[in-house]
């Protein structure tokens, strides 16, 4: 009896691949529940984050009322003007242009940072009003010197604001604003606004579409607001401002459609800005990885974007977006997985080919992450899957190869990876022709060498091109990270490893949340109305409604 059990007891070697396939998921969790307990976790959506910053409010408050009152512009022009030299006269780029103004009979002075203001609107509607077309009735307007004649019938400025706070004041002067002080006046005027030297408005580098608008958000926040007021009248379009950076502070908006965006998502956003603290954001990335709401997942959370169409079409989905100064990316808050595959041009041809498009894309993610493991599976572990023409030809290429499969992709894969970073950071005319012939000079060498197989070539090179059809250059990141740990998966367990690797995945993007939205809507949980703008892009008439995750205030689009 027993010699009859003993044929199909499995060998040790299954049983082995069958105890690391168990032992792996048990490990993955106890060590993201150990480093959970360890760095502390957001959670998937708590109604309010961790309070970063409360750690130092008590301390800065104990500070604040240990501090004296901050001084006032006094209007002592002596005095005042001394003051402001102390704080920041010995930066360079600081200057002092002092005149009289006659018709009031006072000293006055012009402080500005060079290159920040409008030097001609300056001359023209500051200087020679104030010095020399202010004389002009001048016994009839002595006894009206006050700063709101200035304001409404002197200066021809559509911006002039007063400041009467000396420490404010010493900061909007850094900031590049331009300002006047008169003897006598105890508050000074803030003329214009800042306006340094900024690149035109261009084609977005990394979003580029054959059909579509041609213009990309740039570097001033004004500019970019405007962009999203171009796109068209919308009464209900509402740009809120954040001031941002407790060390050097910048301006941050959040614009949504106020009778569309869900309220609780709304306050949410706004609760996670406010906590921000940092002593500068340089760009929108910083505002990325502080608002996340799981910052050890390799998914990015926060979509980013240098196109006004697609921030607008966001918003009338219901979404938020959130523009920084000094950077030409917007971020879209909440972000599904498949909103990372789709492209603006989807929606600007016709739904067949659109849909055809992006089919193509999602077929092309699957490639770029699961390519190179399934090559290692299937060669590896499981030739007899292979038509049998085929793996005689591949075992025919790989003869006199001296490594694994594992080690020969190994060995391509970082080479293709380091070549893509190279064009990326060498100087434009040069970058594309140095990824063109440098693949094709390592993949030939490699395969003269006898380092690699010419298959395994043909499997990287389709792998790279996968790649590059993901829109979102983000996404395309975290894939190709993603994609060397399904290699290992690959390379202990063969095919059970590749599944095992893409289930986790699964159950991992299942898990994660946007800002209370599931990551993988509308699958889990399934939400079917959702299904006309996933895989396929239903016709524009089909499309009445908006997605159901989003809990919009009006759920239906008005033609």
């Amino acid at each position: 009896m027993w010699s009859k059990i003993v044929p199909y007891i499995p060998s040790w070697t299954t049983l082995f691949q069958a105890g690391l396939a168990l032992i792996f998921p048990l490990g993955i969790y106890y060590i993201n529940t150990s480093i959970y307990s360890l760095v502390g976790s957001k959670g998937a959506i708590s109604k309010h984050p961790p309070d970063r910053s409360s750690a130092n409010k008590d301390h800065k408050a104990h500070a604040d009322q240990q501090q004296e009152p901050s001084s006032k512009i006094t209007g002592d022009y002596d005095a005042d003007l001394k003051s402001i030299q102390a704080a920041i006269g010995e930066n360079s780029d600081v200057h002092f242009r002092e005149f009289m103004v006659k018709k009031f009979h006072a000293r006055s002075v012009l402080i500005f940072i060079d290159g920040m203001q409008d030097e001609e609107l300056m001359n023209k509607q500051v200087l020679q009003v104030l010095m020399f077309e202010s004389q002009q009735g001048q016994q009839e307007q002595q006894e009206r010197i006050s700063k709101s004649f200035i304001k409404e019938s002197l200066m021809p400025l559509t911006q002039i604001s007063e400041v009467a706070d000396m420490e404010n004041l010493h900061e909007l002067i850094l900031l590049g604003h331009t300002v006047l002080i008169i003897e006598g006046m105890k508050e000074a005027l803030l003329v214009g606004s800042p306006n340094g030297s900024v690149r035109s408005v261009n084609e977005p580098t990394s979003e580029a579409l054959l059909r579509g608008p041609r213009i990309g958000f740039t570097e001033v926040l004004s500019e970019n607001t405007s962009m999203l007021r171009r796109q068209g009248l919308n009464k209900s379009l509402e740009i809120k401002k954040f001031q941002v950076g407790s060390r050097i502070k910048k301006d941050l908006v959040i614009a949504y459609i106020k009778d569309i965006v869900n309220p609780d998502l709304l306050e949410e956003v706004n609760h996670r800005i406010s906590k921000i603290d940092m002593d500068f954001l340089a760009e929108s990335g910083y505002v990325e990885q502080l608002i996340e709401d799981n910052y050890l997942s390799p998914f990015q959370q926060v979509h980013n974007t240098e196109r006004p169409d697609r921030v607008i079409n966001a918003l009338l989905e219901g979404r938020i977006a959130i523009l920084l100064d000094g950077t030409p990316f917007a971020l879209i808050v909440p972000v599904t997985f498949s909103m990372l595959l789709q492209s603006p041009e989807d929606y600007y041809e016709r739904w067949i080919p659109g849909s055809l498009l992006r089919l193509l894309r999602f077929f092309g993610a699957f490639i770029a992450l699961l390519g190179p493991a399934l090559y290692i599976s299937f060669i590896s572990f499981h030739p007899g899957l292979i038509p049998t023409k085929l793996v005689i030809s591949i075992i025919q290429t790989r003869q006199g190869v001296p490594f694994p499969s594992v080690i020969e992709v190994m060995i391509l894969e970082v080479s293709i990876e380091i070549l893509r970073e190279a064009g990326i950071r060498l100087p434009k005319p040069i970058g594309p022709a140095m990824g063109i012939v440098g693949g094709l000079v390592i993949g030939d060498a490699a395969v003269n060498a006898g380092i690699v197989s010419p298959f395994l070539v043909i499997v990287v090179s389709v792998t790279a091109i996968s790649s590059f059809s993901i829109p979102s250059y983000s996404a395309g990141i975290s894939l190709r990270l993603l994609r060397f740990v399904g290699m290992l998966f690959a390379a202990m367990l063969g095919m059970f490893g590749t599944i095992l690797f893409f289930l986790l995945i699964c159950i991992h993007m299942t898990k994660l949340k946007s800002f209370g939205v599931p990551y993988v809507t509308p699958f889990s949980p399934i939400r079917a109305s959702d299904w006309k703008d996933v895989y396929i892009r239903a016709p524009l008439s089909k499309m009445k409604r908006r997605p159901i995750m989003m809990k919009t205030q009006q759920s239906k689009r008005k033609s």
